[in-house]
């Protein structure tokens, strides 16, 4: 049973995720997020940083259009489409296929934003996450801490796939993949 928390954040990311505002999302919009994001990091989408990120973000489309039965190259979700494998593959059962599926977008966000190039996302860069995906209302350094569950001052990207899907299932308020 999805929790009007769950309900409101997942036709929130469908919002978000329906850059052109037609009512539906497709690759293109996915595609669009993704060099929006790479936008506000500053990084050329034909780098190979800006490669990793857009192919992650469509890889998160062909798992959404997979589930839905549609074509992924021509076909679009409705927000129905979208809650439903959002409650089903995201929300229920521990969320474990999408988190195979959002890691690569995570990996590319930590590549992104990994500095200190350590494989993991420090207080100062995860600040310059929340900066480039548009995140406001937001204490950086309380946030941290709430995702940076084993306390080692460092953000992994399993720590990170973690607080996604708690952020979705409202267990957590920070929305690291944007508004």
């Amino acid at each position: 049973m999805t929790s009007s928390v769950q309900a409101d954040r997942t036709q929130k990311r469908f919002d978000l995720w329906d850059v052109n505002g037609d009512g539906q999302i497709d690759r293109a919009d996915w595609n669009a997020e993704a060099t929006r994001i790479l936008q506000a990091f500053g990084e050329a989408p034909t780098s190979p940083a800006g490669r990793q990120l857009t192919e992650a973000y469509l890889g998160m489309w062909s798992f959404f259009a997979d589930k839905a039965g549609i074509d992924e190259h021509d076909g679009a979700l409705t927000p129905e489409q979208f809650n439903h494998i959002a409650e089903e593959h995201v929300l229920e059962n521990g969320g474990a296929g999408f988190g195979r599926v959002v890691k690569p977008t995570i990996q590319a966000m930590v590549e992104l934003v990994d500095v200190d190039g350590d494989g993991q996302v420090n207080p100062a860069e995860f600040k310059t996450w929340l900066d480039a995906i548009g995140v406001e209302g937001i204490v950086p350094a309380e946030a941290f801490r709430q995702i940076d569950t084993d306390g080692d001052g460092q953000l992994s990207v399993d720590e990170l796939v973690h607080a996604v899907r708690a952020y979705h299932v409202g267990e957590l308020d920070v929305p690291l993949l944007g508004r």
